[in-house]
C-alpha cells in the first residue's frame, strides 16, 4: 500500500510539473555562500534538506504580460520546502495573469538565523537587477510567503534597508511571532533556537518590527488553522494598521493549514477572487483612491 501511495505521489508531482509554464533556474550565490548552516555544500540533496539556494523564474508572455513580479517563498517549518501548492503551483495562477513568478529554494537555518534571510534578500536583489531584461518594474516586486515562508517573507519586509524590501506582501497563514504563547514552536526552534533569548524572540517577532515603511499586505488564513494560530496574522494586521500601512486580512471559516493555492481549500475560488482584487490595487493604485463619506455621525 505504501508503494502504491508513493507511486501515486510521484505521478501527481510529475503531472503538476508537466502543467507548469516554461521556466529557468538561477543560482543565488555563484561567488560563494555568505554564511553556512553546516550542511550547505555540494552535492545538493533535497532528501537530506540540503537545498540548493536558487530561484526558478516563470515569465509571462504575450498580451497578458504586466510589469509585476512575485517572489514565492514556500513554507515547511524551516525544515523542508513545501514546493507544491505553496511553491511552484503559484506559477499556474500568476503567469496567466501576466505576473512574473519567481520561486525561491532557500537553505534551512539549522540554528543559523541569517541563512534563509540572506537567501531571500539575495533573491530580491537578483530580481530587481534583472528587472529590465525580464520586463519587470523594480518597484512592483512583491513577496508571497506561506507558514514559515510567511515568517521569512515578513522578515524581509520589516528588517533591513527599506529601499531593498519587497513592494508588497502576500502572506498565507504566516508564522509571525516568536512568542512561545502562540508561535509555531518548530519554526521558532529552527530559526532562532530552542533556547533563544527574549531579545532574539522580540527581534524576529515581526509584528514588533513593523514601521511606516513596511510594504502593504494581504493576509489569508483559515479560522480553524490547527498548526499556526491565526493570532499571528491578527497581531501583524493590527501592527500594520497602527503604523498606517495598507493591509487586508481574510479569515475564512475553515480550511486548516497548508492549503496555499490548492483546489482542496473549500474557499479556493473566493480566496483567489479576493487576492486578485487586492492585486489590482497594486497594479493600478490610481484607480483605488480613498472614498470619503463625510462626517460621522452625519450633521443634522
Amino acid at each position: 500500500m505504501r508503494i502504491i501511495f508513493l507511486l501515486a505521489a510521484v505521478f501527481f508531482s510529475m503531472n503538476i510539473a508537466a502543467q507548469l509554464p516554461k521556466s529557468f533556474d538561477i543560482d543565488l550565490w555563484t561567488g560563494g555562500l555568505p554564511n553556512s548552516n553546516g550542511l550547505d555544500s555540494e552535492p545538493w540533496d533535497d532528501a537530506s534538506r540540503n537545498f540548493k539556494p536558487s530561484i526558478r523564474v516563470y515569465l509571462p508572455e504575450g498580451e497578458e504580460k504586466t510589469d509585476m513580479a512575485v517572489l514565492v517563498i514556500p513554507g515547511g517549518g524551516y525544515r523542508v520546502l513545501s514546493n507544491g501548492a505553496e511553491g511552484h503551483e503559484w506559477a499556474n495562477e500568476f503567469v496567466p495573469q501576466g505576473i512574473a513568478t519567481i520561486v525561491l529554494s532557500y537553505r534551512m537555518p539549522m540554528g543559523v538565523t541569517e541563512v534563509p534571510i540572506s537567501d531571500a534578500n539575495e533573491a530580491m536583489r537578483i530580481i530587481r537587477a534583472n528587472a529590465e531584461k525580464w520586463g519587470i518594474n523594480p518597484q512592483k516586486v512583491g513577496v508571497l510567503g506561506s507558514s514559515a515562508g510567511g515568517h521569512l517573507a515578513s522578515t524581509i519586509c520589516t528588517h533591513g534597508d527599506a529601499a531593498k524590501r519587497p513592494n508588497f506582501q502576500i502572506l498565507f497563514y504566516p508564522v509571525i511571532s516568536m512568542d512561545k504563547a502562540y508561535t509555531h514552536m518548530d519554526s521558532h526552534n529552527c530559526i532562532i533556537g530552542e533556547d533563544a533569548s527574549q531579545e532574539m524572540e522580540d527581534l524576529y517577532s515581526n509584528q514588533l518590527q513593523v514601521d511606516s515603511l513596511t510594504p502593504p499586505a494581504i493576509i489569508i488564513v483559515a479560522d480553524d488553522d490547527f498548526l499556526v494560530p491565526p493570532r499571528n496574522s491578527a497581531e501583524y494586521y493590527l501592527a500594520l494598521k497602527k503604523a498606517g500601512v495598507k493591509a487586508n486580512i481574510h479569515a475564512y471559516p475553515h480550511g486548516g493549514h497548508g492549503f496555499g493555492c490548492g483546489k482542496r481549500f473549500p474557499y479556493h475560488d473566493q480566496m483567489m477572487a479576493d487576492l486578485n482584487t487586492w492585486l489590482e490595487t497594486i497594479k493600478n493604485p490610481e484607480k483605488f483612491r480613498p472614498v470619503g463619506f463625510g462626517p460621522w455621525p452625519p450633521r443634522k
